[in-house]
């Protein structure tokens, strides 16, 4: 149930067309939070429906002109009830570790090359997250709001580099097995 609530937050951020929210979404939230586009505009009309978010009323009515949304006080309140809930950590499901316990016991062809491609991906991601750092968030911008974003980001940045110091060593550790 989480994305009608990461729409919730983006909104709250900003009212948006469903368009600049897709864009927005592919630019921040969707970073841990992941969503098609075609699934966001279908949460958008259940939002609507529920009462959490109204469009806007349009300057000039014209047909086929977009649609911005704004959060209602219902929506606020949903939001901030999800906020405060409790929930349990996800148990970590990562298709990559299963494939590592399966090379144990069918060998370890072609498993590198992939184990490098990982590693690359994440030194990517974790340029790409360091670069945000330093755009968005210089030692003076110190709002609450900020801090809080900011902590996200920090997440995300100590995330990929477990991830690039973790694949560092299996690509090590595999280099020095044995082969086949």
């Amino acid at each position: 149930m989480s994305l009608p609530h990461a729409i919730l937050t983006a909104l709250l951020e900003k009212p948006s067309s469903g368009l600049e929210l897709t864009r927005r979404f592919d630019k921040s939230i969707g970073y841990f939070w992941s969503a098609t586009h075609q699934q966001i505009y279908r949460e958008l009309g259940k939002l609507e429906a529920e009462g959490y978010i109204r469009t806007l009323p349009a300057e000039q009515p014209a047909r086929g002109q977009k649609k911005s949304y704004e959060v209602l006080p219902a929506g606020r309140a949903e939001l901030a009830r999800w906020t405060a809930a409790g929930q349990d950590p996800k148990p970590l499901r990562d298709v990559l570790l299963l494939r590592l316990r399966a090379a144990a016991v069918v060998g370890t062809a072609g498993l590198e090359d992939d184990l490098r491609r990982h590693l690359e991906l994440h030194r990517r991601q974790l340029d790409e997250y360091q670069e945000i750092e330093k755009r968005d968030f210089p030692p003076d911008r110190d709002a609450p709001q900020d801090r809080l974003r900011h902590l996200v980001l920090r997440a995300g940045i100590d995330l990929e580099t477990f991830w690039t110091q973790w694949l560092t060593q299996a690509v090590e550790e595999l280099a020095r097995l044995p082969e086949a």
